[in-house]
């Protein structure tokens, strides 16, 4: 019993530097040969502001990874959840190219936009069941272009992208491109420090007006010392011309509008991997939804735990506390999710 105990800490261990730096919804695809892999995400929600309670499928998903020798792999992934579209569709499809130099690899086809250390965890390594809301809406999640990333040793890693920037699934509409990229440095074996940057132009809201503009930056910490985990996260987006909102306490942006605004936000969260398989896990964020209003921000508490019955399957239980300054509503949830890895 303490072996196994002892190993599955030594896995999670391994697994987190592995699904930060994952392109796709999960780590993977260096298999001789193919492999399936894949996740199922059963769920329970219970949501005040909308008098809720359900059970759904968060995200259930599927796909192939392989090598073709010597230097050329692939990943390819589909959404299967009914509660995500009406139908399945194609996720992740990328084909990289890993001979150039020791310190560069090359990928082309539709992946996470390089940008943000808690949108670039895979979607079944995340540490709570939801995403920062600052995360859901300025770092965009799917796109389509060209990838060059890699590492030096253990000290420093990097991704730079050309992408679309029209998102998942859609063809460029103006002849710009996105340009998206992220550092994160390890002095240290247990720290790391990192950065990221997206630039963009889109087609106007508003026919004949010059293209509208994205800017992104953000920085990044972790640290992670024994069992003990903290990660923390900060966001800056500036959109001129139009902008989308909409995706509040968990939810996704969902409206388009007109103007020029200004947001920002952030996150810390703190896990601590106990000897009983149970992962206490504590995350507060902060998201301003204008920066030239007062009063605008939104904040979040999450208290949980996730609990590793083994290698492949996992508990998270989530209250999500939302406090909004001057203006408190009823809009806590709590979310209980079932993971079962497909390997």
């Amino acid at each position: 019993m303490r072996k196994s105990i002892i190993s599955l800490i030594i896995l999670c261990a391994i697994m987190i530097p592995v699904y930060i730096q994952a392109q796709g919804c999960m780590g993977g695809g260096d298999s001789e040969g193919v492999a399936v892999m894949g996740f199922i995400q059963t769920q329970y929600e219970n949501k005040q502001k909308t008098e809720e309670s359900t059970f759904t499928f968060n995200r259930a998903r599927l796909g192939v990874v392989g090598n073709i020798p010597y230097d050329i792999s692939y990943y390819m992934f589909v959404e299967y959840s009914p509660f995500k579209d009406a139908n399945p569709y194609l996720l992740d499809a990328f084909i990289t190219y890993s001979r150039l130099t020791p310190y560069l690899k090359v990928s082309m086809g539709q992946f996470k936009s390089p940008f943000s250390m808690e949108r670039n965890t895979s979607c079944s390594g995340l540490h709570t069941v939801n995403r920062s809301m600052v995360v859901e809406e300025l770092a965009m999640d799917r796109d389509i272009g060209i990838l060059l990333y890699g590492d030096y040793k253990k000290l420093l890693s990097y991704k730079l992208g050309i992408m679309n920037g029209t998102g998942r699934g859609v063809k460029d509409d103006n002849k710009a491109k996105d340009y998206v990229g992220r550092l994160v440095v390890s002095p240290l074996d247990w720290i790391k420090v990192g950065g990221g940057f997206s630039f963009g132009k889109k087609v106007p809201a508003v026919t004949g007006a010059d293209d509208d503009q994205r800017k992104r930056y953000s920085g990044e910490l972790e640290i992670n010392k024994g069992d003990f985990l903290l990660q923390a996260e900060y966001l800056f987006g500036e959109d001129i011309g139009s902008y989308t909102t909409g995706g509040g306490c968990g939810g996704e942006p969902l409206v388009t509008h007109e103007g020029t605004k200004k947001r920002s936000g952030y996150f810390v969260q703190a896990l601590y991997m106990t000897p009983w398989n149970l992962q206490p896990v504590f995350k507060y964020e902060n998201y301003d939804v204008d920066l030239d209003i007062d009063e605008n921000e939104q904040n979040v508490m999450t208290f949980g735990f996730n609990y590793f019955l083994n290698e492949w399957t996992r508990i998270q239980a989530n209250y999500l506390y939302c406090a909004e300054p001057g203006n408190e509503i009823d809009n806590d949830q709590i979310l209980i999710q079932l993971q079962a890895l497909i390997r």
